[in-house]
């Protein structure tokens, strides 16, 4: 760890733990996101074309 980074953390009063934790947390939901949209690229691709050539179930249900 950057010596400077802790230094300062500890100067701030920083709960170090608290920190940590809620960044690290932070990073694991940021990456199964990508992750999530890495196993699924194909099937959104295919379903966004499938609405702009077909468009939506509903689209003559709507009256707005």
């Amino acid at each position: 760890m950057d010596a400077e980074l802790l230094q300062e953390a500890r100067r701030l009063d920083l709960n170090l733990s608290q920190v940590l934790e809620s960044s690290l947390a932070l990073a694991i939901r940021e990456r199964k996101a990508e992750e999530w949209l890495a196993r699924n690229r194909a099937a959104l691709e295919a379903y966004n074309e499938h609405i702009e050539r077909d468009g939506v179930f509903s689209d003559g249900l709507r009256s707005f």
